[in-house]
């Protein structure tokens, strides 16, 4: 399990930097000089014709730091989420694959149990980590030294409930984003508001322009940032439903695959 972590460590570190320097690098060249043309356009033709109705442009809802950092933090959940997506399909394709491999028809005794693990052990290094060699050797470890299939089944529904416990706490990076992206709009709500009042008097004189300003950050930062954590919030649900359904499938797997065949003399 060591060599997992750091791997995974230092993919989150370099994705979030990747994020962080492609999205500043967009913002800074080509959404904020884009939005700021817009403004002035708009700026313009509200002072030639005081009915003018500017329309919503994607360039001026965007513009500000509070959406460019909700969109780094999206595009760091998507990579992470990306990451594990991988890593459990890679898990099911190897459970697919039927990696203990009893013929139909045989029983596993206690004596038989060490050559199976060594079927196991022949497994590319990639797959040593994977939850169903895993499971499936603690489990034939276990009958080899208790000739109980009891604890067989005890050994690997233990290893299977320690993978659910890792798997749903290595989520809470990503569910700490899903919950930052929505308060970064929210700060960016209060700011836009503070502007606004702030501004509030020149509104007496007939220029609401810097109160307009104000709000348009209020609202379109909370916009932002509300529909980016439905999206998220939509992808880790399904992501937690692929994991625990990978777990479920191992279990029935050393049911019907282990503890169906293991025999005592």
């Amino acid at each position: 399990m060591k060599s997992r972590y750091p791997k995974e460590f230092q993919f989150s570190l370099i994705s979030l930097l990747a994020a962080t320097i492609v999205i500043q690098t967009i913002w800074t060249v080509w959404v904020r000089p884009n939005a700021q043309a817009v403004l002035a356009v708009q700026y313009e033709a509200m002072s030639k014709d005081p009915n003018y109705v500017s329309e919503r442009s994607l360039f001026v809802v965007m513009k500000d730091w509070e959406q460019e950092s909700c969109v780094i933090l999206m595009i760091w959940a998507l990579a992470m989420i990306g990451f594990k997506n991988r890593t459990s399909r890679g898990e099911r394709e190897l459970l697919e694959q039927d990696p203990v491999r009893v013929p139909e028809g045989m029983r596993i005794l206690p004596e038989d149990t060490r050559e199976y693990v060594r079927q196991l052990e022949s497994l590319p290094s990639e797959h040593q980590q994977s939850l169903v060699v895993r499971a499936s050797k603690a489990a034939l470890a276990r009958f080899g030294a208790t000739r109980n299939v009891q604890d067989v089944s005890d050994a690997g529904h233990a290893v299977c409930q320690a993978e659910a416990e890792r798997l749903d706490s290595e989520l809470s990076m990503i569910r700490y984003i899903a919950w930052a992206i929505p308060a970064i709009g929210f700060i960016g709500t209060v700011r836009g508001i503070g502007d606004a009042l702030a501004e509030a008097h020149k509104a007496v004189t007939g220029d609401i322009s810097g109160v307009t300003e104000g709000l348009g950050v209020a609202f379109n930062s909370t916009l932002v940032a509300l529909l980016l954590s439905l999206l998220l919030m939509f992808l880790i649900h399904n992501l937690q439903l692929a994991q625990e359904r990978l777990v479920l499938d191992v279990e029935t797997y050393l049911d019907n695959r282990l503890l169906r065949n293991l025999q005592v003399r």
